[in-house]
C-alpha cells in the first residue's frame, strides 16, 4: 500500500507518520496545515479534478496553480482526482 499526501505527493511509512507533519503545499499556505492522505489508488498518470491536467506524479501535478480552481483563477494548486 502506498501512503502519500494529496497536497504534495510526499510518501510516508504510515498514515500517522504522514499526517503528523506539516505540508509545504497545504491549501492554507506552506506549513499551515498537515499532510492529507491521498485515498485514491496509485496510478501511472494523475489527473487534476478541476481542469484535467495530467502528470506522472502527484508532486509534479500539485506543484503548479490551476486555472479552474474553485477559489478562482490560479488561486489554488491542481488537485489529484481519486
Amino acid at each position: 500500500m502506498t501512503i502519500q499526501c494529496e497536497y504534495c505527493g510526499k510518501y510516508a511509512g504510515s498514515i500517522r507518520a504522514l499526517t503528523s507533519t506539516p505540508c509545504i503545499r497545504h491549501p492554507l499556505g506552506p506549513s499551515r496545515g498537515y499532510h492529507k492522505l491521498y485515498e485514491g489508488s496509485e496510478k501511472a498518470v494523475y489527473t487534476c479534478k478541476y481542469c484535467g491536467k495530467t502528470d506522472k506524479t502527484i508532486s509534479n501535478l500539485t506543484n503548479s496553480k490551476c486555472s479552474k480552481h474553485p477559489n478562482g483563477f490560479a488561486k489554488g494548486n491542481h488537485a489529484p482526482s481519486l
